[in-house]
Order: C-alpha cells, then sequence, then structure tokens
C-alpha cells in the first residue's frame, strides 16, 4: 500500500510517500480502507517533533480519515465490511491507502457525508464540541468569540455553538474566510487584521463583553481575550504557537477562568458521549463538514504548510 512516511523530525520535507506491506488488524482492531485523511496543525507538532507525545521513528502520520471497514480483528463485534466509517485516532496513521484503528476509534458515517467531510470531523469537532461545553461550560444564551473562526476547528465550534442556541460572534482574515463564516450561521463577524477590532466587539455588547472565547492562537491574544471576558468569563485555549506575557489583573477583575483544551487528557467516556452528538448532529443536518482543499496523498508536504498559513478555510485532506 501507499502511506507518507517520516523517518526524522523535522520539515514538511520528511513527509515522504512510500511503498510498504498491507496491514492486516489484530484482535480488537479494524482495518479501515482509507478514501479520505485529514490534515490537522497538531500533525505538523509532531512531525517537527515539538510535540509533547513523539511516535518511534518511522512512523505515518494522520489521526483522521474516512472511508469503508477492509477487515475486522478476531472478537470485533458491532461492525461489518464494507461500512463507511470515519476514523478518529489510529494505531497505523491515517497518510495512507489503509489504516488500522482500535475498535473505538472508528465512527459510522452517516449516509449524505462524503469521505472528505468525514476525515473533517475527528480532530475538528470533538475538540470543537470538548472546548465549547465540557472545558468552558457554555450555555445557551451566552455570547462566544470564536478566533479563526474559518478553520476546520472554528467552522465546527460555528455550527456547534449555533445549535445550542449561543449568540455567535467569529474573526477572519480574509473574504473567503468571512462568507464561509457567515454562510455557518455567525450572528456577527469581525476582521482579526484590522487594528481595533476588539474595540468593536466591546462595543457591540454594549461595554460588557463575551462570556466564552475559542482561542485558536494564544501567543498572540490571550492577553487581549481578557480585557474583552464579560463578567465569570471562560477563555478556552485550543491553541498556541508560543508563551505569551498577561495581566492576571485582568482575569482577576473579571472573575474569569483560563483553560487549556488537549484532547488526549479527556476521558474515554467523554469522547464516547461527544462521538454520539456528533453523530445525531451529522445525521439532523446542524452539523455540515467543509472541506477547504482536497490534495493527493503525495502532496502531503504542500497540505501541512498549508494547514499551518494564514487564512485557513475548513479542512484539507488528502486522498490517497
Amino acid at each position: 500500500m501507499k502511506a507518507i512516511r517520516v523517518g526524522n523530525f523535522g520539515g514538511p520535507e520528511e513527509l515522504q510517500l512510500a511503498e510498504l506491506p498491507a496491514l492486516h488488524p489484530a484482535a480488537g482492531q479494524v482495518l479501515v480502507r482509507v478514501r479520505a485523511a485529514g490534515v490537522n496543525p497538531v500533525d505538523t507538532y509532531i512531525r517537527a517533533g515539538t510535540y509533547a507525545q513523539k511516535p518511534p521513528l518511522p512512523y505515518t502520520p494522520g489521526l483522521d480519515g474516512a472511508g469503508e471497514i477492509e477487515a475486522l480483528g478476531e472478537g470485533v463485534t458491532g461492525w461489518h465490511e464494507g461500512q463507511r466509517v470515519y476514523v478518529a485516532g489510529s494505531l497505523s496513521g491515517t497518510y495512507a491507502e489503509q489504516a488500522v484503528c482500535n475498535s473505538s476509534q472508528v465512527h459510522a458515517l452517516p449516509d449524505g457525508v462524503s469521505f472528505a467531510q468525514g476525515a473533517a470531523i475527528g480532530t475538528p469537532y470533538v475538540t470543537a464540541l470538548f472546548a465549547l461545553f465540557h472545558r468552558a461550560r457554555a450555555k445557551a444564551g451566552e455570547t462566544v468569540l470564536i478566533h479563526g473562526a474559518s478553520g476546520g476547528v472554528g467552522i465546527a465550534a460555528v455550527q456547534l455553538a449555533r445549535a445550542a442556541g449561543l449568540t455567535v460572534f467569529g474573526t477572519a482574515g480574509s473574504g473567503p474566510g468571512h462568507l464561509a463564516i457567515e454562510e455557518n450561521g455567525v450572528h456577527r463577524q469581525f476582521d482579526h487584521t484590522k487594528l481595533g477590532y476588539l474595540d468593536e466587539i466591546k462595543a457591540v455588547t454594549d461595554g460588557r463583553g463575551v462570556d466564552v472565547i475559542l482561542e485558536m492562537l494564544a501567543n498572540v491574544n490571550l492577553g487581549k481575550d481578557l480585557t474583552i471576558l464579560a463578567p465569570n468569563g471562560r477563555v478556552a485555549i485550543i491553541g498556541s504557537r508560543g508563551p505569551v506575557e498577561i495581566n492576571p489583573r485582568d482575569a482577576m477583575a473579571r472573575n474569569a477562568d483560563i483553560l487549556g483544551v488537549m484532547l488526549f487528557g479527556a476521558a474515554p467516556e467523554v469522547i464516547a458521549e461527544i462521538h454520539d452528538a456528533l453523530r445525531t448532529g451529522l445525521e439532523s443536518g446542524a452539523l455540515r463538514p467543509v472541506v477547504g482543499r482536497e490534495l493527493p496523498l503525495a502532496d502531503a508536504a504542500e497540505a501541512h504548510r498549508a494547514v499551518m498559513s494564514p487564512g485557513a478555510l475548513g479542512k484539507i485532506v488528502l486522498v490517497p
């Protein structure tokens, strides 16, 4: 089978297309024929060797994907060969024609959801739901600001927050990005490339501020986020590319919470509950994954460069 391999931690050029032996599932495992693989910023951190958890070299990247079940390992029940599934986590990596997963890592892909859309579900939607409702405890009637709302996690968060009855503010930095978040249901949108956009947010809330902020780039925004929080507001940090200096008094004055978001630390029962909720949303049409670009598997390096570039729009997927 064809797969992307990383032989050394480093830049995108370390992503090399290789021919590997076909995979086979062991007991308790599921073999998936991958039709689309999702590309996430975390994939780039792992490849660079800067992530807290490093796989042994060489390895095949990828946490997300979608396809059909090709084979079942001994003892696996509740699935059948040929069934359409999306993958949220993998034992072998999803940047490949095949992926071996624990049975708990595969989830039924509803009819009407394409494989490319299925590859956009795992990390983005689970992260967004976990951040919004398990960490930030967002509830109907509150106002949420989603920084970088046009990216994969951002669009997922917009759809989830809108479905839950929140007032949704979103930021983007390009014309297509603004159009995308408008189409996905934001109530108000702001241009984060403009000076004074935070003052606009404060003004439209009559000076009160927002209840919840989902932060994708904390090293740039966290200090400023604290100044536009409402009393008892919460910032959920989903992404950061370095350290940041803040004024703790801004948090103290608002009795604010600064919350870290890391899926690897979530309990298995919480993750299972999240996937149940996502299935309901996908089946009803309330959740509609947006794919920004589809690239051939061989272009994994380009995909890694693109996912870390400004102006992200939806999910980038690789097609084996």
